[in-house]
């Protein structure tokens, strides 16, 4: 073992900066801080190449005496708390005394600054060591550049990711401070080129249009509320104003941005099921409350905090987000009371649904799961009959099959997913015979045949002889939402968004495969506008967008416009589509072409669908039936809920009592 030794000054600045400075917008982010904390009104940022050449922080706060600007670049030296008590009631941003001293160990600093105009101090720093200071004329407050971000500590600057990335960062955190401190002037530019500017107005408001666009100002509520501990105030969007992901959501807790899940959950419930599955809202909640109730000293960047009291400020939360949504005259919400608590789940209802969890498994299910929990079935309904297991290995490439009753009556998966199916291989064929001799093996999902089945050959030969769909008559329609069909081994319940789904996706995944140089020219060019962060991560993924057929160009500050769309589009919903296209990019930074497509397969399958409610007559009945039937997976939509569902002959018969079970002898409990 190596010597016990003390690390040099340098070398402990460098390590501790790596866990406060994790790339450009962590400058950004501490210097706009300490602006904010020196009250001033007007902060301007300016970076060259995403901040990796030059940084720029300029404000007119309370400045720095010259006596304590060497002072303030050592570790651990701050004007924010003096004791321990102060720790636990921090009011201001920054409070440990180690950004400064962090930026200037890996980047090369000048600072300018004067507590009033007219003479000020200039340093000069490189490596976290002094090369120059002196006295220089200036203006009321402090100017920061920062150069060359971690020239010496080449490790750290390899894991930078590209410039669109990093600028992308730098805007989202200058977003999130400007909408704390809407009091504030905030300018933000880019080689030059001004991405933000807000007012300065106090006005949230009128913050949050300047930076997301007048259309989303314009469909933001305002929530307010109180109790004995906390106070709340901001904005809230409307349910039809959504977004693919929680990047939106904005808290504060005392000016301070914040990541909590816990609140953010509570927002959420606040919509109650008014929200669309997997879309989530744009919020800015700002939570005062006594510092004595949060902890921000558990992580470096401050982001994540403890809370005393989080259930009741999650009630809080919650409750108002309730109360303001329904001042506004929204559709009620008829299942609340369904969706508050989970039912008790009979025995025979539990052992259908897992069958039903088999038959989904089966069917592919297993690749994309469910986002949220299917309503229960009744117990005298059942899954549709189940693919031949040939024809289940020919689309998935793995086989399945049920090991006998003495065996647990569970699913077996072969090791090797692409191995040959049990039916079709001699030597598997005779090692189940060996193991299990001629007890017969449990038909997959409850099937019943009238020839009796001995071994896995025979399993195998009733299995051809069984339809892959059953040939559906049309019968009716339920609530214009459900269709009737009957065929030979009973009935059917189709839900025609479903279906109608399925088969569009099936459609649009092969028109979006292909994709073709036809495009639809616009009469009137579609402009599309986003905040600087947004601008800039579409700016970064522009190529995926184009080769779906979509081409988005800049036009003017943070604004996209649109000329031409693929053929494809419906007409009439073509801005929807786009902006929807453009959610998905924005919502998975790894999304690959390959993934873009299925995406968007699937919503324009479900934008195009039949909705609920919607009265068909027999042709369009009929007609999509048989599409369905020529679908090539017509079990399930693009979402993995079920199409259809059976009650066979023999359900029907229990129902109305024709089978019923042998009569107990009197007394007998």
């Amino acid at each position: 073992m190596a010597d016990i030794h003390e690390l040099s000054e340098q070398l402990s600045n460098q390590i501790a900066a790596g866990e406060v400075i994790e790339r450009p917008a962590s400058v950004v982010k501490e210097l706009v801080e300490n602006a904010i904390d020196a009250k001033a009104t007007q902060i301007d940022v300016g970076i060259e190449d995403a901040g990796l050449k030059t940084m720029t922080i300029s404000d007119n706060g309370l400045g720095i005496p010259k006596a304590q600007v060497a002072l303030a670049f050592l570790p651990h030296t701050t004007s924010k708390i003096s004791n321990r008590d102060d720790l636990f009631r921090v009011k201001s941003l920054g409070f440990r005394g180690e950004a400064l001293a962090s930026i200037a160990a890996v980047a090369k600093v000048t600072m300018l600054t004067a507590t009033e105009a007219g003479l000020g101090t200039q340093i000069e720093l490189a490596g976290g060591k002094v090369l120059d200071q002196k006295r220089q004329s200036s203006r009321r407050g402090t100017y920061v550049a920062v150069k060359d971000l971690f020239y010496n500590t080449p490790a750290r600057l390899k894991y930078v990711k590209s410039v669109n990335t990093e600028l992308s960062h730098i805007a989202d955190i200058i977003n999130r401070l400007a909408l704390a401190h809407p009091n504030i002037a905030v300018t933000f530019a880019n080689n030059h080129n001004i991405l933000l500017k807000t007012s300065g107005s106090g006005d949230l408001l009128r913050t949050i249009t300047e930076i997301y666009s007048i259309g989303v100002g314009r469909q933001m509520i305002e929530v307010t509320g109180a109790d004995l501990d906390f106070k709340l105030s901001g904005f809230v969007s409307l349910p039809k104003l959504t977004r693919a992901n929680r990047n939106f959501v904005s808290l504060f807790i005392n000016g301070r941005y914040i990541k909590n899940y816990a609140l953010t959950r509570a927002l959420i419930a606040g919509y109650g099921s008014k929200l669309m599955v997997g879309r989530y809202p744009l919020a800015v909640l700002n939570l005062t409350m006594d510092p004595f109730l949060v902890d921000v000293n558990v992580h470096p960047t401050k982001q994540e905090v403890r809370l005393s009291k989080e259930d009741e400020l999650s009630q809080l939360v919650t409750t108002n987000i309730q109360q303001v949504l329904g001042a506004q005259n929204l559709i009620p919400d008829a299942v609340a009371n369904l969706n508050s608590r989970q039912p008790k789940i009979k025995k025979e209802q539990l052992a259908m649904r897992l069958d039903q969890t088999s038959a989904q498994f089966l069917q592919g299910q297993h690749q994309q799961a469910p986002a949220k929990a299917q309503p229960q079935v009744p117990p005298t309904s059942q899954p549709i009959p189940a693919k031949p297991a040939a024809q289940i290995q020919e689309a998935t490439g793995t086989s399945y099959q049920r090991q006998p009753q003495n065996q647990a009556d569970s699913l077996v998966r072969p090791a090797d997913l692409n191995a040959t199916p049990i039916f079709e291989d001699p030597a598997r064929l005779a090692k189940w015979d060996q193991r299990y001799g001629a007890e017969k093996p449990v038909l997959p999902f409850g099937d019943e045949t009238d020839q009796p089945v001995t071994n896995l050959r025979d399993l195998a030969s009733v299995q051809s002889q069984q339809p892959r769909f059953p040939n559906l008559t049309y019968i009716g329609q339920i609530h214009g939402t459900y269709l009737i069909a009957e065929s030979a081994d009973g009935f059917y319940l189709v839900d025609q968004h479903a279906a109608q789904e399925r088969v569009n996706y099936e459609k649009y995944r092969q028109a979006i495969g292909e994709v073709s140089q036809d495009q639809q020219n616009l009469l009137v060019p579609i402009v599309l506008d986003y905040n600087s962060a947004d601008f800039l991560a579409i700016k970064n993924r522009l190529d995926i967008l184009a080769q779906v057929g979509l081409h988005l160009e800049p036009f003017g500050q943070n604004s996209y416009v649109v000329h031409t769309h693929p053929t494809w589009f419906k007409a009439g919903q073509e801005e929807d589509t786009i902006k929807e296209m453009v959610d998905e990019v924005l919502a998975n930074k790894q999304m690959t072409v390959a993934k873009f497509r299925e995406k968007t397969a699937i919503m324009m399958s479900c934008k195009r669908a039949i909705k609920a409610n919607h009265h068909l007559d027999s042709l369009q009945a009929k007609a999509l039936l048989g599409h369905l039937a020529q679908a090539e997976n017509p079990f399930n939509c693009p979402h993995g809920r079920p199409v259809l569902v059976q009650f066979t002959e023999k359900d029907l018969e229990h129902m109305f009592k024709r089978i019923q079970d042998p009569h107990q002898s009197y007394g007998q409990p």
